[in-house]
């Protein structure tokens, strides 16, 4: 099956999807172990607007898999792909199980990610419209998926929704709870999953097939130093990092938000991290290497922001991985 034809039908390509093995319901931290290394992928992709376009292929997922890691996030903006009557496109669909299946067929852990965070961040009203119309529908497709797949209700949620987010996401997982009882379901704070925020988020106690997920980029001056995207970074250039007081940084950090996940008995799993590549190229691999290296020493997994576009840990023109980060992530044996 190739990504850039899908000339599949909804119902074979959903079928390959459903048709796994009946297995177990994962543990949290049973699944976290498993998941390991990750990477995110195809959020920017030209595969969403015309699949012969695409530049991720499906053999893509196999030098994933080859390249030592484990998880991949799929990063959707599903809210593009809802129609004025809150239907999801079955085109949209067709793709996205393109992808799932040929993921699970080199034994990836498989994240679905709902990405649209710049709308929920500007439009609380309509960002709980979109995301009970998403999950309703996305939670009903995918509820006979293997335990592999899980589902992540919205990333980082901030701004508008920061003060409503419990509430809301509350709300979603009560949706996704009525098709999958126990498939492991990805939460994080507010704040954009902000790892000092933990002790914000409020999650029901007795839902036990929760997963809480954080992001890290600090410090931003150096992550996202010429960052076009974030004008409060994008003229800083040449700041470094890899000081013992950095370094120090991300272990106090760390032992923070892990205490947080033993006391809540909550495993985590560090869905974002990296620095921009227009930081100094030598502190970007110590930087990684670190953030990975203290996500892994507390037991995380862990997904690499990005496989391709931006922060890349593969050359998809040059079809190699970028070698130093890359290494960085997944040190050579």
């Amino acid at each position: 099956m190739k990504l850039a034809s899908l000339l599949l039908s909804s119902m074979l390509i959903a079928g390959a999807v459903q048709a796994q093995p009946a297995d177990e319901p994962l543990a949290p931290a049973e699944q976290v172990r498993q998941m390991g290394r990750g990477v995110n992928i195809v959020g920017y992709d030209p595969l969403w607007q015309d699949a012969a376009k695409a530049r991720f292929k499906e053999r893509h997922f196999k030098i994933i898999k080859d390249g030592g890691f484990d998880n991949v996030r799929i990063n959707l903006y599903g809210f593009k792909q809802i129609d004025d009557n809150g239907v999801v496109s079955p085109q949209w669909f067709e793709t996205l199980d393109a992808l799932v299946s040929a993921a699970l067929a080199q034994g990836l852990h498989v994240i679905i990610d709902e990405h649209d965070y710049e709308l929920c961040s500007k439009d609380a009203a309509g960002c709980r419209t979109k995301l009970m119309a998403f999950w309703t529908q996305v939670a009903e497709h995918f509820k006979g998926a293997p335990n592999k797949v899980m589902f992540e209700i919205l990333n980082e949620p901030s701004r508008a929704v920061d003060a409503s987010w419990n509430q809301l996401h509350s709300e979603a997982l009560g949706i996704i709870r009525k098709t999958n009882p126990s498939r492991n379901v990805l939460i994080g704070p507010a704040f954009w999953n902000n790892i000092s925020w933990l002790d914000k988020l409020e999650l029901p106690t007795n839902d036990r097939h929760i997963i809480v997920e954080v992001h890290y980029y600090e410090p931003h001056t150096f992550t996202h130093q010429g960052a076009s995207w974030s004008p409060e970074y994008t003229r800083l250039s040449g700041i470094r990092w890899g000081t013992p007081a950095d370094l120090a940084k991300i272990e106090k950090d760390f032992d923070v938000a892990n205490a947080w996940s033993k006391k809540h008995d909550r495993p985590i799993y560090l869905g974002e991290f990296g620095a921009y590549d227009k930081a100094p190229h030598e502190d970007r691999v110590k930087y990684t290497a670190a953030v990975a290296r203290a996500a892994e020493k507390r037991g995380w997994a862990w997904g690499y922001w990005q496989f391709d576009s931006n922060f890349i840990v593969y050359d998809i023109d040059k079809d190699e991985w970028n070698r130093p980060i890359h290494e960085a992530l997944v040190p050579p044996k």
